[in-house]
């Protein structure tokens, strides 16, 4: 299983630096940045003691889509819970709950937003699940490299670490059944437009390893069903 750290238009080039230490510090190396402010600055570099590396091996992308094109599971960060989106995991539960779908999942993206307003709702839809640093007071809060350090810390328990290739993986059982659901709900009248449509998938990711399985057989099934009935 592959981990991949996104951050979206970070605005600050000494948080971006912090960044890739944090991420070497706890073991991790895919650094991926969206339109970043001077991710190979001085005052970058001035942060990334030890780790310039990864902020010279950072991909940089145009938009936060095609930062998230490739990956298999996307898991946005939130300092505090939207009504836009109902379920979220804490991130002391966060490695436990990915280890759940070894096997299932080949690459995992962990969301941050930009410094002062975090997540737009657009990027909250993208992602399939949202983890969140319970605080004891919203004030003072993290910013954006310390929330990084305390994601990539809890997820070092995870035992397989980031692979940095450009070979394609085979496409993962998680995405495949996410493929096939979205073919199947129009088909079944359940469309976009409707909030169950985004509320079956929002649970759909919360499934492990066994549930993915028996919900990508189950959906193979019923798109085979719906296929001879048209044939008739």
């Amino acid at each position: 299983m592959e981990f991949h750290f996104i951050l979206s238009h970070p605005a600050v080039a000494e948080n971006i630096g912090a960044a890739a230490r944090a991420l070497k510090t706890m073991g991790f190396g895919s650094l991926r940045l969206v339109s970043p402010a001077g991710h190979l600055s001085v005052h970058a570099r001035k942060l990334a003691h030890g780790s310039i590396d990864i902020l010279e091996r950072a991909r940089v992308y145009d938009t936060t889509a095609e930062a998230l094109a490739d990956l298999d599971f996307i898991v946005g960060t939130t300092a505090k819970k939207r009504n836009i989106r109902q379920e979220y995991i804490p991130v002391r539960e966060l490695s436990a709950f990915i280890q759940n779908k070894s096997g299932t999942v080949t690459t995992v993206g962990i969301l941050f937003g930009g410094e002062e307003s975090g997540l737009s709702n657009d990027e909250i839809q993208r992602c399939d699940i949202l983890s969140y640093i319970p605080l004891a007071t919203p004030y003072p809060s993290l910013n954006l490299a310390q929330a990084i350090m305390l994601f990539a810390w809890e997820l070092s328990g995870v035992h397989a670490r980031p692979q940095l290739s450009d070979r394609p993986a085979e496409e993962s059982a998680y995405k495949i059944l996410q493929s096939k659901t979205k073919e199947l709900l129009p088909l079944l009248g359940i469309h976009e437009a409707r909030p169950v449509y985004h509320r079956i998938l929002e649970r759909m990711a919360l499934a492990g390893k066994t549930d993915i399985h028996l919900l990508l057989s189950v959906t193979e099934a019923m798109m085979k069903k719906l296929s001879g009935r048209k044939k008739d």
